[in-house]
């Protein structure tokens, strides 16, 4: 049998800003049989950044320890809820980045999709107002 501690597992996740969520799934899933596992009596403090409300100061938080099984099973949990939380995501925006595209957490094709229309967008305006200028200066005398 193969033992992992949690706080190794909670570092091989995409979007360490979860890792909050995933502690929590996992107890729940330790609780309900899914997963073998056991509080270790160490904490260790988690990724994720938290900031307090009205000011820019972050903060960790700590979360009691676990070992638990790794096993096949625990991987094809681990990979679906890891695509779960890097994907799904309630409120803000993440940041377009190269790690972001990299890492699946943002969409390729959609942001190509939003570039074009923008620049469309922004080309069309252009033009509208080239024209509106060419009207203006036509109707004028020139010296």
């Amino acid at each position: 049998m193969a033992y992992k501690k949690l706080s190794e597992q909670v570092m091989e996740l995409s979007n360490p800003q979860r890792s909050d969520t995933f502690v929590k799934l996992f107890q729940e899933a330790v609780r309900s049989g899914k997963i073998e596992g056991a509080y270790l009596p160490e904490r260790f403090t988690m990724p994720k950044q938290f900031t307090r409300r009205g000011s820019t100061d972050t903060y960790q938080r700590d979360t009691r320890e676990m070992i638990f099984d790794h096993t096949p099973d625990f991987d094809a949990w681990f990979e679906e809820t890891n695509r779960e939380l890097a994907a799904a995501r309630r409120g803000g925006n993440i940041k377009p980045s190269l790690e972001a595209v990299e890492s699946g957490l943002v969409d390729f094709q959609s942001m190509v999709e939003e570039t074009r229309r923008k620049m469309q967008a922004s080309f069309e305006k252009g033009q509208a107002l080239g024209k509106g200028r060419a009207k203006a200066t036509s109707g004028k005398k020139k010296k």
